[in-house]
């Protein structure tokens, strides 16, 4: 125990494993909605959107697709808010730092779950103010999470895309809701006992988080939390080397689960099956805590290397990424071929592959944000990149509907379009691979000129007049 402290403060390693906490249970829950949604439908919430309809056959089957429509609307509002206010909450983190940051973000999650332990069917409506809260409070929190990384120079990378696992993996949280309610325990009790766990958040704010920033590198004899006041605590560096339906029962449609639960050629979608597969991509959710780290460890790997004689600090830092984005970028088409492949026992495969990419790209997006740019400046283009985000993100809805509406259930040719996409991101390694080829051979060019080069400066010298002595 004592070697595994050497160089870091007990301080510095409990904020480490309560932050971890705190991002694995409570920053993104909202990636778990499709579980949530699951006990929304068998509670009756926005059932009144449900009416009977006549299918080809002539049989009698309720049709609750505008239901499905209202579920889905709800997680894009909140998503799309998620990421725009995301903007706004760097320029607040920089501005006046962790402890503004995280009461106000604490202050949003805890409304949010009380607006949901509060609801009701007849009240369906404040799903939508309470789901953006939630997302609102978790993405302000994980943004306070980031800068631990700086406590352990070697692993900032490893650390901060640690953290980001967690807060993919906490989609689990809204399966653990959905088996307590299974199991007799209200939706309300389980969000009262959320809400109350704000506490927790409220105590690590004061006792274990800077008032203002942990700055990067750390100065020597650096304090935090309630040794800024009382002087006892040193944290040094750490050396530490659709939805579609069949002809009874509609199917949820949310992202991540809709294909693995439209027809595709797989018309008999049971609520059993529903649940299966919605159990089993939240399961595989909770991995993204495993999956996130490893691109950390890539980036560190890549960043510890010796650099070659003469190599600057830029250099370094897009070599080390390279790979990185590039993984990220293959993880993401593989996810979307995988998708687009209409075999329901494939989409195993594709849970898989989500995880892998949604960790990788979240976690490395900061990681890359925070290696290539000044620590100064993390909260606002880390916001930026939400907000561009959150643009994207409204797409989705549109294009529900125009699966439901235009293409009669069948999302194939948006999926085909999705996989053509996914060759974009192809862009961002090979152009920060050319830049950091154009550093290095304009470094080589100076350091050892071409002899074109020589001869030229001699020759230019020799152009020259010479003094002769005494021609004066």
């Amino acid at each position: 125990m004592l070697l595994l402290l050497r160089g870091v403060s007990l301080r510095c390693w409990l904020t480490l494993a309560t932050g971890l906490v705190e991002c694995l249970f409570f920053t993104g829950v909202v990636y778990g909605w499709p579980s949530l949604v699951f006990i929304l439908k068998a509670s009756g919430y926005f059932s009144d959107q449900c009416e009977n309809a006549t299918g080809p056959n002539g049989t009698q089957y309720m049709d609750c697709s505008k239901q499905d429509e209202l579920f889905s609307l709800d997680f894009t509002i909140a998503s799309f808010l998620q990421r725009f206010i995301g903007l706004l909450s760097g320029f607040l983190f920089d501005r006046f730092g962790t402890m503004a940051t995280r009461l106000l973000a604490i202050t949003l999650y805890t409304t949010g779950t009380l607006m949901i332990a509060f609801s009701h069917p007849d009240i369906s409506f404040i799903l939508f103010p309470g789901l953006s809260f939630i997302a609102f409070g978790g993405i302000m929190l994980i943004l306070t999470n980031i800068q631990v990384g700086n406590l352990f120079h070697a692993h900032r990378s490893t650390i901060s895309t640690l953290y980001f696992g967690a807060y993919i993996s906490s989609a689990i949280i809204f399966l653990i809701v959905k088996v307590a309610f299974e199991k007799g325990i209200s939706l309300q009790h389980a969000f009262f006992f959320l809400s109350a766990c704000s506490i927790i958040h409220l105590m690590r704010t004061f006792i274990l988080m800077p008032k203002m920033h942990i700055p990067y590198p750390l100065p020597e004899g650096y304090t935090y939390g309630t040794a800024q006041s009382c002087g006892q605590t040193k944290c040094n560096t750490c050396c530490f080397p659709k939805r579609t339906r069949d002809n009874t029962e509609p199917v949820q449609g949310e992202e991540g689960i809709e294909n693995a639960t439209s027809e595709q050629g797989n018309p008999q979608q049971t609520p059993q099956t529903v649940s299966h597969y919605t159990d089993i991509f939240a399961y595989t959710q909770f991995c993204g805590i495993l999956c996130a780290p490893l691109n950390g460890l890539i980036i560190d790997r890549f960043k510890g290397k010796q650099r070659a004689p003469g190599e600057t600090e830029e250099e370094s830092n897009l070599r080390s990424v390279v790979p990185s984005l590039f993984l990220t970028a293959l993880q993401c088409l593989l996810f979307s071929i995988c998708a687009t492949i209409p075999v329901l026992p494939l989409q195993y495969l594709t849970f898989v592959l989500q995880v892998f990419a949604l960790s990788f790209g979240v976690g490395g997006n900061a990681a890359f944000i925070s290696i290539v740019f000044p620590v100064c400046h993390f909260g606002k283009l880390n916001g930026v990149v939400n907000a561009v985000l959150s643009v994207v993100l409204l797409l989705q809805f549109p294009c529900i509907i125009l699966v439901n509406e235009v293409l009669d259930g069948d999302p194939l040719y948006i999926n085909i379009a999705l996989c053509i996409l996914c060759l974009a991101p192809f862009i961002h390694p090979a152009y920060v691979y050319i830049r950091w080829r154009r550093l290095a051979n304009q470094r080589r060019h100076s350091a050892h000129p071409s002899p074109n080069d020589e001869h030229a400066f001699s020759g230019d010298n020799e152009d020259q007049p010479q003094d002769v002595p005494g021609s004066s």
